[in-house]
């Protein structure tokens, strides 16, 4: 017998209901498949970084930045514990480009001998910097301003040596100048002479960023570096701003003018007091610097402007840093960077971007070596393939955005600069010194090269530091009771705790990659 018949519209229910389930697993596979590639092609955040040079944060450096602090401060994070690795200009721009420690990159100082922008340099770190990474990971990139104190020298391959990764090349021949230098713009040599309107370089560094930003393609995500000379010597700053703070000086508290007593004898051999000639030399620098740093302000408020006019603010972070600090005064030593003592080491830190609250304040220690692994992480780069020293501190200013731990000590170290034969400024006191006034004070020395471990946490603020001279000196400071570093306790601290100290430097010392994270 046959069996009882479909009826037509019955079958087509049927149907219907199984191809509606089919359909239904279909759209979901594809809306999943499609959010996965939406995700996957979102173009990644922009990233900008401005780097000055030899701008203090202790001292009041950040003071005439009005316009910076409204508009990256205050817009996003102010980390209050930054420094930088090494307090001197080439090798901490070493650092940050590769986020290696100066042991790892092995630039000592700002001589082409001491790797300087050499080629050693060229074929090995600089090859490796994090621009290198960006580039092949689609983002545009542009540069402009003050690179490494030796680039564009003769023995550094001249100008035409265009480090890998970037797009678009500005960067100034030698050490900072206003006016009178010679740019390598993408690989081809360019003068400049005295005038302000075409010239003057903070000036020339913003113009030429504000133009790539119009001349940029708008399906691609841009980084741009950019490092003004402020407030580096010769201090000359811009002509409206030449009469800005003439009653400002120095300060005069912590350890301006202190004697080092119980210090490096490169400290304690500067004269005490200083003579007037001394004060009134600093006092007219740290004037200077103030007033050249007003241009660096007028930058970020003009690209902060550009940003919000082609619309990519809001996809932007923007980092504003320093390379070292600076003094003035302090411990009688007139002006420079080099020291270990809180106001060469310690630099500012302000970043806004996507994901960032405002007014943030952040107490947890950062380094010039986790800038990298920071902008990598942005890009969405897989930091852990990529070997570097520092740590991404994304998960500080967007907890959001990634999860991380702080670090509880970290290393400075510097090798000493100095002259083989006699410097005239300082002939009673023998070669091998550098940076010496007139009233024979010299700031650099070749056995003023040191390393030093940093505790910052909640419960130790200490610093530990070990020089490599005839002297093995030591230097200690509790930074908690005594925050100017104006007394030596390595007589008076528990013999097992400077053990602890001595044996965390000698791992920190010898580390690389991740072995500089996880030293306990």
């Amino acid at each position: 017998m046959a069996g009882p018949r479909i009826g037509a519209g019955e079958r087509g229910g049927r149907l219907r209901g199984h191809l509606s389930a089919a359909t239904l697993l279909t759209l979901l596979s594809a809306l999943l498949t499609c959010c996965v590639r939406c995700a996957h092609c979102a173009k990644p955040s922009n990233i900008v970084l401005i780097v000055a040079d030899d701008q203090d944060v202790q001292l009041g450096g950040m003071t005439p930045m009005k316009k910076t602090k409204a508009l990256i401060g205050d817009a996003g994070a102010t980390f209050v514990n930054a420094f930088t690795v090494t307090p001197l200009c080439c090798p901490s721009r070493s650092s940050i480009l590769t986020g290696w420690y100066p042991h790892n990159h092995g630039v000592r100082n700002n001589s082409l001998p001491g790797n300087c922008s050499s080629p050693l340099w060229q074929k090995g770190p600089e090859a490796n910097a994090f621009p290198v990474y960006l580039n092949k990971h689609k983002y545009q990139t542009f540069f402009a301003g003050k690179y490494l104190n030796q680039y564009g020298k003769k023995e550094a391959g001249d100008v035409g040596h265009v480090p890998p990764g970037w797009d678009q090349w500005f960067a100034l021949v030698g050490n900072s100048q206003y006016y009178n230098y010679t740019l390598s713009a993408n690989g081809k040599e360019e003068k400049h002479g005295d005038s302000y309107e075409t010239d003057y370089l903070t000036d020339l560094i913003t113009n030429r960023s504000l133009r790539f930003l119009d001349d940029r393609s708008p399906q691609h995500p841009f980084f741009l570096m950019l490092c003004p000379p402020a407030p580096h010597s010769p201090w000359t700053a811009a002509p409206q701003y030449q009469k800005e703070f003439v009653d400002v000086k120095a300060p005069r508290d912590g350890s301006f003018d202190k004697p080092g007593k119980d210090k490096h004898w490169l400290l304690r051999q500067p004269v005490n007091p200083m003579p007037n000639s001394s004060i009134t030399y600093l006092d007219n620098a740290y004037r200077k610097r103030w007033q050249t740093l007003l241009s660096v302000d007028d930058m970020v408020e003009m690209l902060v402007k550009k940003l919000e006019s082609i619309k990519e603010l809001n996809n932007t972070y923007i980092f504003y840093t320093s390379d070292n600090g600076y003094h003035t005064g302090q411990f009688s030593l007139p002006i420079d960077k080099r020291q270990l003592y809180e106001f060469d080491i310690r630099i500012p830190l302000m970043v806004r971007g996507p994901g960032i609250k405002p007014n943030q304040t952040l107490q947890a220690p950062v380094l010039h070596i986790d800038l990298a692994p920071t902008i990598l992480d942005i890009s969405g780069i897989n930091v852990s393939s990529v070997n570097v020293d520092g740590q991404s501190f994304l998960s500080q200013m967007a907890p959001s955005l990634r999860n991380g731990t702080t670090r509880p000590f970290f290393l400075v170290e510097y090798s000493g600069e100095g002259n083989p034969t006699t410097d005239p400024a300082c002939p009673r006191l023998g070669p091998g010194l550098s940076q010496c006034f007139p009233d024979c004070v010299c700031e650099d020395a070749y056995n003023n090269t040191y390393a030093c471990v940093r505790t910052l946490n909640s419960k130790h603020n200490l610093q530990y530091c070990e020089f490599a001279d005839t002297e093995s000196f030591v230097e200690v400071y509790n930074l908690t009771s005594d925050p100017h570093q104006l007394e030596n306790i390595l007589k008076k601290v528990d013999p097992s705790v400077l053990q602890v100290m001595n044996q965390r430097l000698i791992k920190l010392q010898s580390c690389v990659g991740d072995s500089c994270r996880d030293v306990k």
